[in-house]
């Protein structure tokens, strides 16, 4: 029994070396059970153990900005969402399909929150996800194209099962931003899914670029079978902290 129980660390199977440990200082728990039944309670062990790591290593990766529970939204009529505009989305419909996410509303009405808990369901359905503050982003790629890794993060970027860019056009866009963008649009229209939150309704978008022609093609791949979640109401960060949040 120790020689297996080192051949199960060897292996990298400490969860289920564990259960082993446990059937065999608990014997009276298990001696009803047949040799497949209590097998198969230690391949389950080992399982959930593996499934669990994976989360929570895709949770890392994530860095989502919020810790949001898709269990916890809720959507009254005042907020602008309806149950059946989210249910397609937490069953990661757009995930499969490559389908954009566009979240608009005023500040403070729980569209960060609604975008990590779309990121959260997605880590829970074994998807990569990735959440940038859209300036944050636009200064990764500039200093990529300084050092020579911008086709790296592009690559990058592409691999994302969920790509969550917020503060989309709070502080405008210059420069070369709009075509870097563009690049990292692209690279993922209709193969992967990108949510992207706004304070600004998407009318205004374009009036934010400054190359029509680029701003054109930009906004074409992001809008075209686009989820589009509107949020009204007011801000979930004037009520007490006491108060359970509503899609916020």
């Amino acid at each position: 029994m120790d020689l297996i129980m080192t051949q199960l660390r060897q292996l990298k199977m400490a969860a289920m070396a564990k259960a082993l440990e446990l059937q065999r200082q608990n014997p009276h728990n298990y001696n009803g059970l047949s040799f497949e039944e209590r097998l198969g309670l230690l391949v389950e062990q080992e399982q959930f153990s593996r499934d669990n790591t994976r989360l929570m290593r895709l949770r890392k990766d994530a860095g989502l900005r919020l810790r949001a529970s898709p269990e916890e939204l809720k959507y009254p009529a005042r907020r602008g969402i309806r149950p059946e505009q989210l249910t397609p989305l937490l069953q990661g419909h757009h995930l499969n399909y490559g389908q954009n996410v566009l979240i608009t509303g005023a500040t403070g009405c729980g569209k960060t929150y609604l975008a990590c808990a779309l990121g959260e369901q997605a880590c829970r359905q074994n998807k990569k996800v990735r959440y940038y503050r859209l300036g944050r982003l636009m200064e990764a790629l500039k200093l990529g194209h300084a050092d020579g890794s911008y086709l790296k993060q592009l690559s990058q970027l592409q691999k994302l099962d969920l790509l969550i860019l917020d503060d989309w056009g709070l502080e405008g866009f210059k420069g070369k931003q709009i075509s870097d963008l563009l690049d990292v649009i692209e690279d993922r229209y209709e193969q992967r899914s990108t949510v992207i939150v706004s304070q600004l309704p998407v009318s205004e978008w374009y009036g934010l670029m400054e190359n029509p022609t680029v701003a054109d093609a930009l906004l074409d791949r992001l809008i075209h079978n686009a989820h589009r979640l509107e949020l009204t109401g007011e801000s979930q960060r004037k009520k007490s902290l006491a108060e359970p949040a509503e899609v916020s």
